[in-house]
């Protein structure tokens, strides 16, 4: 007698496996039959789960989405100076592209294409555009150099920090790298922004502190 296997498969075990077949072949190169091939599991038994993959799109990329917006929220993004605020929303931007890479890279790929994707790249618009008022009010407090471009160093932060869905896997052991990623990615973009001392366009020099020896 042959036994029909089991469907242990959640709404959120189903969605990571789409998320990677998404970013594998991409969203339109995607079919349910794809899907089921590789959830192992048929056709039917992912439609008991989600209307079809559409909707598998939407969670994935509202994942992304509501892990970005509440960072916005938090007290560093609304307290302080312009400059200490869109510091900790660049360094909390990366924290959250590392734990959510899969989701974030299939964000940053969608194309418009669908009504879903085209709601999606209007919210990933709508944070850029958070940031970049932030950039400007930075600059307008004195606190970013005259002789930037804000409307390229914008472009350029974010190309930076989007380019590391491209490279960045998570280390097995864990540690310590996303802690010192994000604070790469801080200090790389904001030591070349910021004012120096007494409102100088030249960026901050500090020596590093010495390391004792032994």
């Amino acid at each position: 007698m042959t036994v029909a296997k089991r469907d242990t498969y959640t709404p959120e075990t189903l969605l990571d496996v789409a998320v990677r077949v998404f970013n594998e072949r991409g969203y339109d190169g995607t079919s349910m039959e794809h899907l089921s091939q590789a959830a192992g599991i048929s056709k039917s038994s992912i439609y008991h789960h989600v209307s079809g993959k559409e909707e598998l799109l939407r969670r994935a990329v509202s994942r992304a989405l509501d892990a970005l917006f509440a960072i916005l929220e938090e007290p560093g993004a609304s307290r302080g100076r312009a400059i200490e605020r869109v510091e900790y929303v660049t360094r909390r931007t990366v924290e959250v592209l590392m734990a959510e890479v899969s989701h974030v890279t299939l964000l940053l790929r969608v194309r418009g294409n669908t009504k879903t994707e085209r709601w999606a790249m209007e919210r990933r618009r709508e944070f850029d555009q958070r940031v970049a008022d932030l950039l400007k009010a930075a600059a307008a407090d004195g606190d970013l150099r005259a002789d930037v471009d804000i409307r390229l160093a914008t472009r350029l932060l974010f190309g930076m920090v989007n380019s590391l869905v491209e490279w960045y896997r998570p280390h097995p052991g864990g540690g310590h790298e996303g802690d010192q990623l994000a604070e790469t990615v801080v200090r790389l973009a904001f030591d070349g922004l910021r004012t120096g001392p007494g409102g100088s366009p030249e960026a901050p020099t500090e020596a590093p502190p010495e390391v004792p020896e032994g």
